[in-house]
């Protein structure tokens, strides 16, 4: 599958694999001056200078980079980011930090994963009743106690 990008700004770059087989491509940080500072629980929206045209029935799902998360408590505000096909602005990745100590990201740090994902589009039908299953309401945890 082939997926158009745009260059917004000249210092953007395209997104990467570490390896063939990646599900998530890097998406870096494409920022004025050589790093941005994030305070301790503070969030910092960090664009990526690029525009991305995903095609219909799919969407770009914008993932935390584990390293990052796991070792600078670094991760996309909103955990999972959702860009829609008929999205064509700049990718940004709203970045929160988790930890107690100011971390920076410097300019081509990359600061999320990029996956194409398929959807389903579906239609909502509202019914006074659903049908009954073996687990029916029992909610969190329920199913480790059987």
């Amino acid at each position: 599958m082939k997926i158009k990008i745009k260059k917004l700004n000249n210092n953007a770059r395209i997104p990467s694999r570490g390896s063939d087989y990646a599900a998530g491509y890097d998406l870096y940080a494409c920022i004025d001056g050589e790093s941005c500072v994030i305070k301790p629980h503070e969030t910092v929206k960090i664009g990526t200078g690029l525009s991305i045209e995903i095609p219909d029935g799919y969407f770009g799902g914008i993932f935390a980079r584990s390293g990052l998360a796991s070792k600078n408590g670094l991760r996309p505000a909103n955990c999972v980011g959702v860009a829609d096909s008929d999205y064509r602005g700049e990718y940004i990745v709203a970045i929160h930090n988790d930890s107690d100590s100011e971390q920076t990201i410097m300019k081509n740090d990359r600061i999320a994963q990029l996956v194409i994902l398929p959807f389903l589009p579906v239609e909502f039908e509202e019914v006074n009743e659903l049908s009954q299953t073996k687990r029916n309401e029992e909610g969190f945890g329920s199913t480790g106690r059987r």
